[in-house]
């Protein structure tokens, strides 16, 4: 017998209707960890979680400053199913602290294992290069972040070079993506600084920068490395141990690509500049145009006569030189199958000879050979 099926609203509301009667679901407490908090309009977006699982809350006319990422807390309220989109919520009418979260745990235990070694301290920083020509970053190959990136660098320079390493920027096998793309670039000479970069996420989504290695890596670095992860209110453990950190991709390009128009601007007034310093040196040792005319016109003369007799003398050493010199003098030169022959060794009896003199070649043939 053919079951009748029912409509994806009359299931729906089934299970709506499930979860509004349930009087034991109505006004429960809940403990986890707080992930992905976002506010709007004076509600609370955030997913609640644990080990093994992940529940969808909101929280509304919640205080912004109330509690954050990683937070570990109590949340009173109850699960509401919406038929319309499909979603179960946890609406939460009352929060209360439990504990930090161990996921902030861990990142605050880093970052005082790495502070306490002197990995953050600010007179181990590598200075940004002023004329950064090439630019490494490491992120994902795909999303804004490199795009962003590419975008303001062109914009401010059109010279400039960027090359990327492909990584992942979150899950499994982000973090050893991370640390070989800083110490693959570490090896280019050509590279003048490292970008590590990603957008905005949850507190777990960057904890691949919050890890102890990469920041080992980054601190062993020879190159400046620059520390652009994620919006303006995330910190990771990298931001500490970089050498610049820029709290968004766009402002990293911004902070290390000069503009072009900046340096021609700065190179007209270093002109400037060096033009009054040799007007104000020529009007000290000059007091008048006629004067240092005269003494112009003095300066080259000498300059030419000296230039004049060097050129001379080393004309006359070359003509010396010449072999042709030499020939006229009454000497010859004798050469055998192209070879130049200097020693009666090279040749052998019946050989064939041309000698050079002066004014014409002599074509001969060897008869006889005799040692001194």
């Amino acid at each position: 017998m053919e079951q009748k099926a029912i409509s994806v609203s009359q299931l729906s509301g089934y299970i709506k209707g499930i979860f509004d009667a349930e009087e034991l679901l109505h006004n429960i407490s809940v403990y986890g960890e707080i992930s992905g908090l976002s506010f709007l309009r004076g509600n609370a977006y955030f997913s609640l979680k644990d080990e093994d699982a992940l529940l969808q809350c909101v929280y509304f006319g919640a205080e912004e400053n109330g509690f954050k990422n990683g937070d570990l807390i109590v949340a009173t309220g109850t699960p509401r199913y919406y038929t319309k989109g499909g979603k179960l919520n946890f609406n939460v009418s009352r929060v209360e602290p439990y504990g930090v979260g161990e996921l902030f745990r861990r990142f605050l235990e880093t970052k005082s294992k790495l502070e306490q070694e002197g990995l953050f301290n600010p007179l181990a920083k590598k200075e940004i290069p002023k004329d950064v020509k090439k630019i490494g970053v490491v992120t994902s190959e795909k999303g804004a972040v490199i795009r962003d990136i590419i975008n303001v660098s062109t914009r401010r320079n059109a010279g400039i070079n960027i090359v990327i390493y492909p990584a992942r920027v979150q899950g499994e096998g982000a973090e050893a993506d991370l640390i070989d793309g800083v110490k693959f670039f570490d090896t280019k000479s050509d590279v003048d600084v490292i970008v590590v970069a990603r957008g905005g996420g949850s507190f777990e989504d960057l904890m691949p920068f919050n890890s102890e290695k990469l920041a080992r890596a980054v601190f062993a670095c020879k190159k400046p490395v620059v520390s652009a992860v994620g919006h303006e209110t995330d910190f990771t453990i990298i931001d500490f141990v970089s050498d610049l950190r820029a709290p968004t991709p766009s402002a990293a390009a911004e902070l290390i690509v000069s503009e072009k128009r900046e340096k021609v601007s700065n190179l007209i007034s270093i002109f400037t500049q060096l033009s009054s310093q040799i007007l104000e040196e020529l009007n000290y040792k000059f007091s008048s145009a006629i004067d240092f005319k005269r003494s112009l016109d003095q300066a080259l003369k000498e300059k030419l006569s000296e230039t004049e007799y060097n050129l001379s003398m080393k004309i006359q050493a070359l003509e010396n030189l010449n072999p042709k010199k030499v020939l006229e003098r009454g000497f010859a030169k004798i050469e055998s199958r192209g070879r130049n022959i200097s020693s009666i060794k090279a040749i052998s009896v019946k050989d064939d000879l041309e000698i050079y003199l002066k004014d014409g070649k002599i074509v001969a043939q060897t008869i006889s050979l005799e040692e001194k």
